[in-house]
């Protein structure tokens, strides 16, 4: 078989077509169930079929299949060259929806074409294509509603002379660890390496990640969790039970820990390759041949053991998924929104996304230990600002926030709440965290030189209606002075405090009161 085949040339040995079942395996560790099923029909082929990836809440499924894919292999019932397919995840039949082949923008003709991995929000798709030399590189399609653009490579510090077989990208977009045969800077074989953007939005140059992760042997099928910090990948070393096995490492104080094996069953003697775990890190995937015929793609379920009435103490993902969909407030139609995401304690804008063009579908992964400040905009419209401080030790669990947001468009009259502005405790100071939302409202200003606003000043009920007052008008002439020190004209500003005359919500509750102090601005004229 050719070099250029994916990965079935260099680990999967068989090509036997065999019958399988979907036999569930379980077993229990001390504070662990695990549950080992082949996924049916709608995934699994007779052929061999691997490399799944998912989407960081498991909604969306592409995995590589040789199975027939033109009409004569069909006919035929032939194998066909390497071709990426798609699941969808039906929430009403909880059930994966029959997979489906992308079109020939990406299963490009002649070619072996496999998918290597996915984004959390599933608007970006890395590509393995082979080449004319029998090596293969690593491209990139992107989703623009329900539309992929052609796969471009990522450039020469990810791809070399050599074969680059597998990637994952962090949750941040901003590094990519990949699989490669380079030699040079290598401890031997297929080695993990990672590449890092810079400002302009370039890879940096290729560093191996060292001689804790790589070894003699070969390393594949690397995955960076969502969480930002744990990596899976499959390695014939580190003492495996046969051939490939899947290790996870985690990333503390900058170096990686010791790999440890996923074990038996998952582990097996036959190799077991591309291992994906979903944001929650309930259920996973992997291809494996531990039948000893075909490859197949399995779903592994992770359920903690409840002992004592007491649930064991999970050491699992430590982030929160924020996703939904975004509108415009008046219509309810989709919008295609850029997404800003901020360390508000470094006021630095650490990521960005676009929500998709045709759906408004947005999702983004927001592992714990930062204050993060989240602005959504769209062109035409106000901006909405969200807020999630995950620096506290009790939030360092998994947690998911689904939210639709709407946008408004700029009209007289219209309120947006600036969610990231912050103050101590009874003060009407500014506290740094509060500077990135600043200077967006200020320069939304910049964009719009005659539009005029009013910087409104809200508390909930508790204490005196005087007081009240006082503290809400304090703190949005803050508001106003930074805008005015940082360029803009005062006669495009006003404020006012209202106190606790305005709520949007209840008093009854501390997530009520949470909601009704805050600053929002009107937009007087336009």
């Amino acid at each position: 078989m050719k070099k250029f085949s994916f990965l079935i040339a260099f680990i999967f040995v068989t090509t036997t077509v065999v019958a399988q079942s979907n036999k569930l395996i379980i077993a229990e560790r001390d504070t662990l169930r695990i549950e080992i099923e082949r996924l049916g029909n709608e995934i699994n082929s007779p052929f061999n079929d691997y490399a799944p990836v998912i989407t960081a809440d498991g909604g969306y499924m592409y995995f590589t299949s040789r199975r027939p894919y033109t009409e004569k292999e069909k006919k035929k019932n032939r194998e066909s060259m390497e071709r990426i397919y798609e699941a969808i995840w039906d929430e009403a039949e909880n059930k994966w929806q029959i997979a489906e082949p992308l079109p020939s923008d990406v299963n490009l003709d002649g070619r072996n074409i496999s998918n290597v991995a996915i984004s959390n929000d599933g608007q970006r798709l890395l590509i393995y294509q082979d080449d004319k030399f029998g090596n293969g590189d690593i491209y990139e399609a992107y989703l623009s509603g329900t539309t992929w653009s052609a796969p471009l490579s990522l450039g020469k510090e990810i791809n070399s002379d050599a074969h680059e077989s597998s990637a994952s990208i962090s949750p941040d977009g901003k590094t990519i660890y990949f699989v490669s045969e380079r030699k040079e800077g290598g401890t031997g074989g297929r080695d993990i390496w990672k590449a890092t953007k810079n400002s302009d939005g370039v890879w940096g140059s290729a560093e191996n990640l060292g001689k804790t992760i790589n070894t003699k042997e070969d390393e594949e099928g690397v995955f960076i969790h969502p969480d930002g910090r744990t990596l899976y990948f499959s390695s014939k070393g580190h003492g495996s039970l046969g051939g490939y096995d899947i290790f996870k490492s985690e990333l503390k104080d900058g170096k990686w820990s010791k790999p440890k094996s996923l074990g038996e069953p998952i582990n097996t003697v036959e190799n077991d390759l591309f291992f994906v775990l979903a944001a929650n890190g309930r259920t996973g995937y992997y291809a494996t041949g531990r039948n000893g015929g075909v490859i197949d793609i399995y779903e592994i379920r992770f359920t903690p053991i409840i002992k004592d009435d007491k649930e064991s103490v999970s050491t699992g993902p430590q982030l929160t998924v924020f996703k939904g969909v975004i509108k415009d407030c008046e219509t309810g139609k989709p919008i295609s929104a850029s997404i800003e995401v901020t360390d508000n304690q470094k006021n630095e804008v650490i990521a960005s996304y676009n929500s998709n063009s045709q759906t408004g579908k947005y999702l983004i992964s927001l592992p714990s230990g930062k204050n993060y400040g989240i602005n959504i905009n769209a062109e035409g419209y106000l901006f909405s600002s969200q807020s999630f401080d995950l620096t506290s030790d009790s939030l360092s669990v998994y947690n998911e926030v689904v939210k639709d947001v709407c946008l408004n468009k700029i009209e007289v009259g219209t309120k947006v709440v600036l969610k990231n502005i912050f103050f101590d405790f009874n003060k009407s100071s500014l506290r740094s965290e509060s500077i990135a939302e600043l200077n967006r409202l200020k320069r939304i200003l910049d964009d719009n030189p005659s539009m005029k606003i009013e910087i409104g000043g809200h508390t909930d009920s508790k204490g005196s209606a005087e007081y009240n007052k006082k503290l809400s008008n304090d703190r949005a002439q803050s508001v106003v002075n930074y805008l005015i020190d940082n360029g803009i004209n005062a006669s495009r500003l006003t404020y006012k405090g209202y106190g606790k005359d305005q709520p949007v919500a209840t008093n009854e509750t501390e997530e009520g009161r949470q909601e009704n102090r805050r600053v929002e601005f009107k937009v007087i004229s336009k």
